[in-house]
């Protein structure tokens, strides 16, 4: 979130240096600097044996499956957000979640955190804003998310954090 106004009083802010941070957006009525925040989401690749659970999802790619991912809301950590978009989205649980590493999209000013963990329990059950849910085999994960970059970015640091060493 770029700030053009102060939240508090509804002052147009000016522009200030920080020094380390260089120049940001400063209320003068209010004494608050306020930096750019990039929006928090989790991507989650749950792991079931030697399968992946993939979704398809046309409002993000028209042909690509993607992994179960959703935005951090107030209040919630990042690990309540990955067991929540999973259940919400899927209907099952996981546990073992392992923190991959970070994505970011400037476009959108996301920041992506990305995880992985393992399926426990449940039978999937697709949520409204999801077309279609199921486990893929982890090998052939990749072809799968042809547009899905971040996705594949995951699926590699999975691969690489089980020791695949495959073909594909």
């Amino acid at each position: 979130m770029k700030y053009k106004f102060c939240p508090k009083c509804g002052a147009k802010l000016k522009m200030r240096n920080s020094f380390d941070e260089g120049e940001v957006p400063y209320c003068e009525v209010d004494n608050i600097m306020y930096f750019d925040l990039p929006k928090p989401c989790v991507v989650v690749a749950v792991i079931r044996d030697h399968e992946i659970l993939l979704m398809k999802q046309s409002y993000i790619y028209k042909d690509s499956k993607v992994l179960v991912s959703g935005y951090v809301t107030v209040g919630e950590n990042v690990e309540e957000t990955v067991i929540r978009e999973v259940k919400e989205e899927t209907g099952i649980t996981i546990s073992n979640l392992k923190y991959l590493g970070s994505d970011v999209i400037p476009p959108a000013e996301l920041l992506m955190l990305t995880f992985m963990a393992e399926y426990v329990e449940g039978e999937l059950a697709k949520s409204d804003e999801v077309e279609w849910v199921d486990w893929s085999n982890l090998e052939d994960a990749l072809d799968e998310m042809k547009e899905d970059e971040v996705g594949k970015r995951v699926v590699r640091k999975v691969l690489k954090e089980i020791g695949y060493i495959g073909d594909k």
